[in-house]
């Protein structure tokens, strides 16, 4: 699928211990990667990177992205040759909560890894991730295209806009020689998948409920998003990845990318909570319409073409399969770490056979 890119690589995962970071840490360990985690510690025991065992399979150091020193001295030990950026304050509510520590992990903490691949002669590769709230979100039904107008009315949102102008003032400045590493941003919101513990979000909110047998308590039901499987944005991040490498063509690929579901995985937050119950076998739903508190957009999709075209990435599960997988990685039933790990290579590779 990558064309053994990744065998016998070192490479740098920045918030391995996040929901969406230590994914993509499994995968690239079961591609054969010596993997360097970079992050604060787990939030919960019950994070995807505790549940599986994560800190025995992969190089874990606790370091704050906004001690740039700490984190110079870790590229300096390691020498990697890729390096994907996760580390972030993800939340819109925490953004509102804290902005002050939102801009400086998601702004400052990326220029810092920025500037460690700058001056890191071994990385050939960084794929920066920010988010699909990136853009200046005008709630139309059309998906943004990665040329469109970056934006964002709360700190988060505004963070992930920055983020993408720092990337890519580091490309025109410092990453535009052929002999300079090559960056990328990729872009995606609304992934589910087991291990994924943040409050306020619609799938976990639903599994607490679901767990405790109280009602799924829903704030805005006609809410639209559209909903992927964690694996779907991973496997855009590692063909982008693998593309870079290429040394001869690497450069087609710098720049900004969308990876989302296809249109059919478009749904209300309303509908999805409904699909999840019918996958866990049974569960009460509440809706509470009501304002936004934070101004939270109800509608926005992005258009992948760019990926589908130029990458030859398509999103490959259709929502039953979205929640199959997902409701399958929550109800672990006293599983071992082991069984557990098992499980998510089971599903990558599942997924990778597709």
């Amino acid at each position: 699928m990558f064309d053994d890119t990744y065998k016998d690589k070192v490479v740098i995962v920045t918030g391995d211990t996040g929901f969406k970071g230590s994914w993509l840490a499994i995968w690239l360990k079961n591609l054969g990667v010596k993997v360097i985690g970079i992050s604060l510690p787990p939030k919960t025991p019950r994070d995807n990177y505790v549940v599986c065992g994560l800190h025995e399979k992969i190089i874990h150091i606790d370091q704050d992205i906004r001690e740039f020193d700490q984190l110079l001295k870790i590229y300096d030990k390691y020498q990697p040759e890729m390096v994907f950026h996760l580390a972030a304050q993800s939340l819109v509510l925490e953004g509102h909560l804290n902005p002050m520590d939102t801009y400086s992990t998601n702004l400052m903490g990326t220029v810092n890894v920025l500037e460690a691949i700058r001056l890191t002669k071994s990385v050939k590769v960084g794929v920066i991730i920010t988010s699909d709230k990136c853009y200046k979100n005008k709630e139309w039904i059309y998906g943004y295209r990665e040329n469109d107008r970056l934006g964002g009315n709360d700190p988060y949102s505004s963070s992930k806009a920055g983020c993408e102008l720092i990337v890519n003032s580091y490309i025109q400045s410092f990453f535009n020689k052929n002999n300079t590493a090559k960056i990328a941003s990729a872009r995606a919101g609304n992934v589910t998948g087991g291990g994924d513990w943040a409050e306020n979000r619609i799938v976990p909110d639903c599994i607490r409920a679901l767990e405790t047998k109280q009602p799924i308590l829903i704030r805005n039901p006609n809410s639209v998003r559209p909903w992927q499987h964690v694996l779907e944005p991973l496997s855009g991040y590692l063909k982008l990845g693998s593309l870079l490498y290429d040394y001869d063509n690497g450069t087609n690929f710098v720049g900004a990318w969308n990876f989302g579901p296809s249109t059919e995985n478009m749904l209300t937050v309303k509908e999805l909570a409904a699909e999840i119950v019918n996958q866990w076998g049974g569960g009460e739903i509440s809706c509470q319409d009501q304002e936004e508190e934070f101004g939270e957009s109800k509608l926005l999709q992005l258009n992948i073409s760019k990926a589908v075209n130029k990458l030859k990435w398509q999103p490959k599960l259709n929502l039953a399969e979205t929640l199959k997988y997902t409701i399958k990685e929550y109800k672990l039933n006293g599983m071992e770490f082991e069984e557990i790990y098992q499980q998510r290579i089971n599903h990558i590779k599942s997924y990778m056979a597709k």
